[in-house]
């Protein structure tokens, strides 16, 4: 071999060790400056009182101070789009809910300046919140099967409130009607709030309503739950049947949420981060706090994180398409 080949070589091979060597050495020292999380939602939102419930336990465990910055718009565009575009260094994390990931792309591809698949890395879920079809006083609608028989005889005066056009509320009413093989209106509201105000009133028979929202109305016996939307019972309305119980076979839908970095984080970093969340998630008072919200955590690994997410994106995807809905 010669002698020039022979040192190119050597050379090349100096230049991937030491930059493999620079890799290593900077996951060890990771992290050694605060950690800013973005929450794509205003104060007060679900994800933002998640993330400020773990804070004292990922501060504890990755030793540096964690900050949260709440940039809300856009259907969480906003917000993860400044998260893909940040260094992937594991310095900038963002609380991403199912919509940006899931339902964004399929709603409006064009508004948004990233590629959830390419241009993010998923950490772990956070947390699920599951929801509940009600029925007014008014409606006298008392269950899923005379729903679905009033739905099947009539095809007027039958609408389900939601929270919102492109939110889980709204793709959970329109998987009902899918799954019911029912045309109901879906109305859409600008919020939980006035669709549980109008569904009391009995201005629209029914909604779908985030439990928080609508556990006392229920307890009270001023609404009436007829499912939840999880594949499982829920602990906050344990004798409420889910929506599969009563003929709708795999029928599931939850809102979620949970932690992205930009793509090209290294993995040993994504590790720990991983590790400090699931650790936070399992603290007694973090899980009290997160509860409340009607919210369960839901830890994951990276991988079944990524495999979550592109199921959940098949899924509303073709609901999205066979149900032509479209964006505001």
């Amino acid at each position: 071999m010669f002698p020039s080949i022979r040192q190119g070589i050597i050379h090349a091979l100096i230049v991937v060790l030491s930059l493999s060597l620079s890799a290593i050495e900077t996951a060890n020292a990771y992290p050694d400056q605060p950690i800013k999380i973005i929450v794509t939602f205003p104060p007060g939102g679900s994800a933002d009182i998640v993330i400020r419930a773990l804070q004292p336990a990922l501060a504890e465990s990755l030793n540096q101070p964690i900050v949260v910055e709440n940039r809300a718009g856009a259907g969480g565009n906003i917000g993860i789009g400044a998260v893909a575009q940040a260094a992937p260094d594991g310095y900038t994390l963002g609380v991403a809910a199912a919509g940006v990931l899931t339902v964004n792309p399929h709603l409006n591809r064009a508004a948004m300046t990233f590629d959830p698949v390419k241009d993010l890395a998923p950490v772990t879920m956070l947390a699920e919140i599951p929801f509940v079809l009600v029925s007014s006083q008014q409606s006298g609608i008392a269950s899923v099967a005379d729903l679905i028989a009033k739905a099947k005889a009539q095809t007027a005066g039958l609408s389900i409130g939601h929270g919102g056009n492109g939110t889980a509320m709204h793709l959970t009413s329109a998987l009902f009607n899918q799954k019911a093989g029912v045309g109901i209106q879906l109305i859409a509201y600008r919020g939980t709030a006035p669709a549980t105000t109008d569904v009391l009133a009995g201005h629209v028979p029914l909604a779908v309503l985030d439990i928080p929202a609508s556990r006392q109305l229920i307890g009270d016996g001023k609404l009436k739950a007829l499912g939840v939307s999880a594949a499982k019972r829920v602990v906050f309305l344990p004798d409420v049947p889910t929506l599969a119980e009563q003929g709708l076979s795999g029928f599931e839908s939850v809102g979620w949420f949970g932690i992205v970095v930009p793509a090209g984080t290294p993995p040993d970093i994504i590790d720990k981060l991983n590790a400090a969340f699931v650790k936070a998630l399992s603290d007694p008072a973090a899980i009290e706090k997160i509860r409340v919200l009607g919210a369960e955590p839901a830890p994951t690994s990276p991988e079944a994180f990524a495999k979550f997410i592109q199921s959940e994106s098949a899924k509303w995807g073709k609901l999205i398409s066979e149900a032509g809905i479209k964006s505001e």
